[in-house]
C-alpha cells in the first residue's frame, strides 16, 4: 500500500478571498446544462447497475432516506434520468460513525460505491489516496472552489473527492428565549451585539444566563468548532505535521476562555447530537448556536414549533464548520457508474438544490451565485434571507486552518476535555492535564 501526502498548497489558506472574487464574477445562472456536470458513460448504458451511496447527517439528497420532506429528491431524480440504475442510500447518524466505517472497510469491495468523507478527516483519507479512484475530468473543471478541490488533490495530482458543501457560520438564536432574557431580538440588533471578538459572544451569553438561569449555548465543544476554525495552525506544524497543540498558546487561551464560561453556567452542557441535546433545542434549554448553513435543517427538524432567526454575524469575523466530499473507492464493482453519479450529485445545479433542501451551502461558485441560492429565504427562520446571509458569511472567512493527519484525533481529545468540564467530571485544570496525556499518546 502506498501513501500519498496531501499538497500543502498556499491556495487553501486563501480560500475565502477566492470565493468572494469568484462569486462576484459568476452570473446568476440557475440554468446550468446537465451535460456540463462532467458525466461519463458509466451509468448511461442499458445494463442494470445497482449503486450504493453512503453519507452522514444531512446532505439534502433524499428526503425519504434522511427523514425530511425535501423540495428535491436527488436520488429519485437520478434514477429517473438513468432507468438502468438503482441506488441504495445509507445514512450514518454522525460523521464519527461514517469515519469509523470508512477506515475499517477501506480496501477492495469493502465500502459503498460512493462514500462521503468529512473535511476534518479528509487528511487521513489522503494518506490512502491510492485506494480511491482518480476523479480528475476536464468536464468538471470549475465546478468547485479552487481551494476545495486542492484539498482533495494528492501529491500525484489525483483528485480523489468531488466537493459537496462548505460550512460558513452565522449565529442562530431562539427569538422567544432572547426576548424573555431582555436581549435584542431583531437580527440586525443581535448582529450588532455580537460584533467583535469572542468576548462579545461570552458577554452576551453571561447576560442571558444571569437573567434566566439557563445555558446560553448548548455545550463547550460546539463553541470549540467556531474558535478552532480561526487558528491557522491549531494542532500540527504545517511543514512537518508534528503535533504542536500543547505548545500553542492560542489553544490554551481558547480552552481557558471556553471553560471559564462553562464554569459560570453559560454552557447548557448538552452534548451535540444526543437525545438530551435534541430535546433541549425543542424545549428552549439553550438560546443560541453557532450555525453553519447546513445546521438550519437540524434546528428545524429538532424544534419544529420553535421561533428561531439568523443573525448575519460571527464572533471575530468569519468561520467555516464542515464541508464534505464524495469519493469513489477504487476497488468497487461499478467505478465508472459511481464516478458519473458522484459528478452529477456535486454539479452546480444539484448543489443549489441541496441548499434549498437542507441549507448545504454550495462549494460551487456557479451554484452559490445562482438565483436559486441568492433569492432563497427560510420560512422557519422568520423568512430570513438565508442565501444572502450565508454568501456574506462565506466571504467573511479569512482563515482555513491547517489540518494534518492527526487533526481529527487531537481535536477529538480536545472535545473530550471540554466535555469533561461541562459534565462536572473534572475541573478545567484536571481536564487539561488529561488532554495533555491524551495528546502525548497520539502517534
Amino acid at each position: 500500500m502506498s501513501f500519498s501526502r496531501r499538497n500543502k498548497t498556499a491556495g487553501i489558506a486563501a480560500g475565502a478571498a477566492v470565493f468572494a472574487l469568484t462569486l462576484a464574477a459568476c452570473s446568476g445562472g440557475g440554468d446550468t446544462d446537465t451535460s456540463a456536470s462532467g458525466s461519463t458513460d458509466g451509468g448511461s448504458g442499458d445494463e442494470p447497475v445497482t449503486l450504493t451511496l453512503a453519507t452522514f447527517n444531512q446532505f439534502g439528497y433524499s428526503g425519504s432516506s434522511e427523514g425530511g420532506d425535501y423540495m428535491y429528491d436527488l436520488v429519485a431524480e437520478y434514477e429517473e434520468l438513468h432507468p438502468n440504475v438503482t441506488i441504495t442510500y445509507n445514512v450514518a447518524d454522525t460523521s464519527n460513525t461514517a469515519r469509523e466505517n470508512f477506515f475499517t472497510k477501506l480496501g477492495p469491495g469493502g465500502l459503498a460505491d460512493v462514500e462521503a468523507i468529512e473535511l476534518d478527516w479528509l487528511p487521513e483519507a489522503m494518506q490512502y489516496s491510492d485506494l480511491l479512484a482518480d476523479l480528475t475530468d476536464p468536464a468538471t473543471d470549475g465546478n468547485w472552489l479552487d481551494w476545495k478541490s486542492a484539498a482533495a488533490t494528492d501529491a500525484d495530482g489525483r483528485l480523489i473527492g468531488y466537493g459537496t458543501d462548505i460550512g460558513p457560520e452565522a449565529i442562530c438564536y431562539n427569538v422567544d428565549a432572547f426576548e424573555a432574557a431582555g436581549l435584542p431580538t431583531d437580527p440586525a440588533e443581535v448582529a450588532a451585539a455580537l460584533d467583535g471578538g469572542w468576548d462579545k459572544f461570552f458577554e452576551l451569553g453571561q447576560q442571558y444566563t444571569d437573567a434566566t438561569g439557563k445555558g446560553f449555548y448548548e455545550e463547550n465543544a460546539a463553541v470549540l468548532q467556531g474558535m478552532i476554525g480561526q487558528i491557522e495552525a491549531p494542532y500540527e506544524d504545517p511543514e512537518t505535521d508534528e503535533i504542536i497543540a500543547l505548545d500553542n498558546p492560542e489553544i490554551k487561551a481558547m480552552y481557558d476562555q471556553i471553560t471559564a464560561a462553562s464554569e459560570a453556567g453559560v454552557s447548557a452542557g448538552l452534548g451535540q447530537w444526543g437525545d438530551d441535546w435534541a430535546a433541549g433545542m425543542a424545549n428552549g434549554d439553550f438560546a443560541a448556536v453557532l450555525c453553519p448553513a447546513w445546521f438550519l435543517g437540524v434546528i428545524e427538524g429538532n424544534a419544529p414549533d420553535g421561533n428561531w432567526n439568523i443573525a448575519n454575524a460571527f464572533p471575530n469575523g468569519g468561520g467555516n464548520w464542515g464541508g464534505s466530499y464524495l469519493t469513489v473507492p477504487a476497488g468497487g464493482d461499478n467505478v465508472e457508474a459511481a464516478k458519473e453519479f458522484a459528478a452529477w450529485l456535486t454539479a452546480p445545479e444539484q448543489q443549489a438544490k441541496a441548499f434549498e433542501n437542507v441549507g448545504a451551502f454550495p462549494s460551487s461558485p456557479e451554484a452559490a451565485a445562482s438565483d436559486a441560492v441568492q433569492s432563497y429565504t427560510r420560512a422557519y427562520f422568520n423568512d430570513a434571507p438565508a442565501g444572502e446571509i450565508y454568501t456574506e458569511r462565506a466571504a467573511a472567512v479569512s482563515v482555513t486552518p491547517y489540518k494534518g493527519p492527526n487533526y481529527f484525533n487531537v481535536n477529538d481529545a480536545m472535545v473530550n476535555a471540554l466535555r469533561r468540564v461541562d459534565e462536572g467530571i473534572m475541573s478545567p485544570e484536571e481536564s487539561w492535564a488529561q488532554f495533555e496525556a491524551d495528546v502525548q499518546s497520539i502517534g
